[in-house]
């Protein structure tokens, strides 16, 4: 996946640049943002202080080492059935 350009706490500032009163069409020219990925970060990122979003992308993190070893874990059990079925 591409890595974004901002980091979790630039995307904050710049969300809370707009909900201070700043227009949107501003925040994201002053930014050089589309108003797309604007209004994804505010779905993702909205209402989170930048402590939260470090906690989010560890959550993420442990998440996708997670699901790594479960499908390593059955193809391992997997492989063990295929096995033991030649073996009777």
């Amino acid at each position: 996946m591409k890595r974004s350009r901002f980091s979790e706490e630039q995307i904050i500032a710049v969300l809370k640049e707009q909900e201070a009163g700043m227009a949107t069409a501003d925040v994201c020219r002053r930014h050089g943002i589309s108003s797309a990925t604007f209004y994804k970060w505010k779905s993702k990122y909205g209402g989170l202080e930048v402590s939260d979003a470090r906690r989010l992308r560890q959550l993420e993190q442990e998440n996708e080492r997670l699901k790594k070893l479960l499908a390593d874990s059955m193809l391992d059990n997997a492989m063990l059935k295929e096995i033991s079925a030649k073996k009777f």
